[in-house]
């Protein structure tokens, strides 16, 4: 199949501009977290807050993150994503602009950060999983993993460069509230652009909360883990990838600085190039995985890259040369995001409609319920044992469990007995919508 038949402009027009005005949002909302991510740093440490106030603010949105993410998942399957996605932008801009206008005017403090802070995390936790319950009912099948792609190359670019970028430089030439009041603007813009388009039926299957209205949000994510526990491919890759969240979260986050530092000499101008670098591999990977058919052997490629995508981190613990640490992020970069347009477009595709909400929101809970833990054990670590030794073993403790999930959930064979490749005499040019009918309360 040709790459021009997996591009979502082969949607007829009213899909194709329900897909851009979603895409436009997506962008935007992404902005706004970018620029909002530097600029609470920079008003901290305005105030005269140090390392231990920053991390106090951070912490609190990956509190947030954690807390909210799998309430997102039930109401993602309860109610319209489209209307969640709206609210959850107007929370941010109210967030933002509060604080955005207080920091300006000279009457903003710590605990206004931090409410912020939570609000930006608990949004971050739901959006996730609307937005991936949304795409399959804008994107036909045969697009879904060339939006995907689109959504991974975006990521990169927005949320850890032009977003950074943009606060960077606001913030250089007036001030960080500055930066924060432009972020609130983002997620105002980003909210318009959800509200220019059409409701969306809410995709149910027959278990769904829809069909039983009373039933307890409890009893919603039960249905979900229940589901995961029947799933052998869903479980093998949620539980492979806590391992993998615990083992390198933080030695990226907290460790490459102070190896850069050790090895080369290196500052943050090093240390920039290194997550230019992840982001760069993570952009070029993702476009690639959007232009090429679904592989046959789906499970097998996701599973066989994402089983050495650690694997650069025991670069970096030998590490002589900035150029070394900055081609393992690239590497890193590369490996970790291309198989995750491969993942999100089975997730779409093999999960039933009316519980891809909450999947959605387990696959994200797993990605950052134990970063924090990760972050908190990299310091101790390394002084215990080494920074080469811990990097190293961040790097390759994941390989040998990688396989062992693999062998267990026969993952070869599941992926034999489920194919997911579009052959083209199964593309239609019928918009996505038309394919949920059967979902549809």
């Amino acid at each position: 199949m040709s790459a021009r038949t997996h591009v979502p402009a082969a949607l007829k027009p009213f899909a194709l501009r329900q897909y851009r005005l979603l895409a436009l949002g997506l962008v935007l909302a992404m902005f706004a977290d970018g620029v909002w991510t530097v600029g609470v740093v920079w008003q901290v440490i305005e105030l005269g807050g140090g390392p231990t106030q920053v991390a106090v603010v951070t912490g609190v949105a990956a509190v947030g993150m954690v807390v909210s993410t799998l309430a997102g998942g039930v109401l993602a399957d309860r109610v319209s994503q489209r209307l969640i996605m709206i609210g959850l932008e107007i929370a941010k801009l109210i967030a933002f602009a509060l604080v955005g206008v207080a920091a300006m005017t000279g009457c903003v403090g710590q605990p206004l950060l931090i409410a912020a802070a939570l609000v930006g995390g608990v949004t971050t936790g739901m959006y996730y999983p609307a937005y991936s319950a949304l795409l399959p009912s804008l994107v036909s099948t045969a697009q879904l993993q060339a939006a995907n792609g689109i959504e991974g190359f975006l990521r990169p670019v927005i949320f850890q460069a032009a977003g950074p970028m943009a606060a960077g430089g606001v913030i250089s030439i007036a001030s960080p509230g500055a930066a924060i009041v432009l972020a609130g603007l983002a997620s105002a813009a980003s909210a318009l652009f959800y509200m220019a388009m059409e409701p969306v039926t809410v995709r149910c299957g027959p278990d769904s909360a829809a069909s039983h209205p009373i039933r307890s949000i409890t009893a919603d994510l039960a249905e979900g883990f229940g589901y995961m526990w029947r799933t052998p491919w869903l479980w093998a890759t949620l539980f492979f990838s806590s391992v993998l969240v615990l083992a390198v979260m933080g030695p990226i986050e907290v460790l490459v600085p102070f190896a850069l530092r050790e090895r080369v000499d290196g500052g943050a101008g090093d240390h920039a190039l290194v997550l230019t670098g992840f982001g760069i591999g993570a952009a070029a990977t993702s476009l690639v995985f959007a232009s090429i058919p679904m592989p046959r052997r789906y499970l097998s490629l996701m599973f066989g890259i994402w089983t050495f995508s650690s694997v650069p981190l025991a670069i970096m613990g030998v590490a002589e040369q900035t150029w070394m640490f900055v081609v393992s992020g690239f590497l890193m970069g590369a490996m970790f995001d291309g198989p995750m347009v491969l993942w999100g477009t089975l997730l779409q595709r093999r999960v039933p409609p009316g519980l891809l909400g909450r999947v959605a929101s387990l696959d994200f809970f797993v990605s950052v319920v134990l970063m924090p833990v990760s972050m908190a054990l990299a310091a101790p670590v390394s002084h215990a044992i080494g920074l080469t030794a811990t990097f190293v073993a961040a790097g390759l403790i994941p390989v040998p469990v990688a396989i062992a999930f693999y062998l267990a959930a026969r993952l070869w064979r599941d992926e034999v007995d489920h194919p997911l490749r579009v052959e083209m005499a199964d593309v239609t040019a019928v918009p996505a919508t038309a394919h949920t009918i059967g979902y549809t309360p």
